[in-house]
């Protein structure tokens, strides 16, 4: 989905995580500060939450279900699954 540019990825990891490395061309927004108002809404792309395993990109979904944001989904694994699968990082 990266590769076709199908896809924006927010990364809900706080900002010093996201410096030690993330999913190339993902956009940093810390659950700390999330606002789902604050999403980007590019038109004909899907938009994944993502942090490091999963547990507070779910809680981000949550609260944009809570303020009926459209996001599709967030990444299974997280960060983590990502960077244990080899694939490309962004710092």
């Amino acid at each position: 989905m990266l590769r076709a540019g199908d896809v924006v990825v927010v990364d809900v990891r706080e900002v010093d995580e996201f410096a030690d490395g993330h999913i190339p061309g993902a956009i940093n927004m810390p659950l700390s500060t999330f606002q789902p108002s604050k999403l980007p809404h590019v038109a004909g792309k899907k938009l994944v939450l993502n942090c490091l395993g999963g547990k507070r990109s779910g809680m981000a979904l949550e609260k944009c279900g809570v303020a009926q944001a459209a996001v599709d989904t967030h990444l299974a694994g997280g960060f983590g699954a990502w960077k244990a699968a080899r694939l490309p990082i962004e710092r």
